[in-house]
């Protein structure tokens, strides 16, 4: 059985693509591609399920139409819009730990981890990643916006899904001034 915590969300799908089974996927991370991820795993009715893929073809930067195994008509992909898509941690970790850490990953791979300080404690999950410019934003379920730099992150929870990090005095100060 596949456990919630040892997954973590990567899309979610969306409408089917003409009659033979396809199915539109939107991605925050490519890393499921790039680990050459033989499924994926979808919350069917509260469960993950591992899909089998046939085949996919990227449309766009954060979307791909999927073909699963065995699902080859509009009907039987139908009750599968709008689930949510996993993958697994340990397929994760496979690919940064072949590389260079932060740089093998989008930065959207960290939404829905928890940002813990050395001194502060947990400081709330990480809601979206502003990546737009060379200095990446982590914001957090209150606004609060973190720089994500390699230098104040000190450990990265993969299963976990948490970021340790020591901020320098004054930041989190900083940042509440403009509320």
């Amino acid at each position: 059985m596949i456990r919630k915590e040892d997954v973590i969300k990567i899309g979610q799908l969306g409408k089917p693509h003409g009659v033979k089974g396809e199915i539109n996927f939107t991605f925050t991370t490519d890393v499921w591609d790039r680990a050459e991820a033989e499924y994926l795993i979808v919350m069917v009715d509260g469960i993950l399920v591992p899909f089998f893929l046939e085949e996919y073809r990227f449309r766009g930067e954060h979307t791909a139409l999927l073909k699963f195994l065995d699902i080859d008509s509009i009907e039987a992909v139908q009750e599968y819009v709008g689930a949510e898509v996993y993958l697994e941690n340990a397929q994760i970790e496979r690919i940064t730990s072949t590389g260079d850490g932060i740089g093998e990953v989008s930065w959207s791979y960290f939404e829905g981890f928890h940002v813990v300080d050395e001194q502060r404690g947990d400081l709330g999950e990480i809601v979206s990643v502003d990546d737009s410019t060379v200095n990446v934003l982590f914001e957090l379920e209150d606004g609060t916006l973190l720089p994500a730099v390699e230098d104040f992150i000190r450990d990265i929870d993969h299963k976990g899904h948490v970021i340790s990090m020591t901020l320098p005095d004054g930041l989190l100060e900083i940042e509440n001034l403009r509320d």
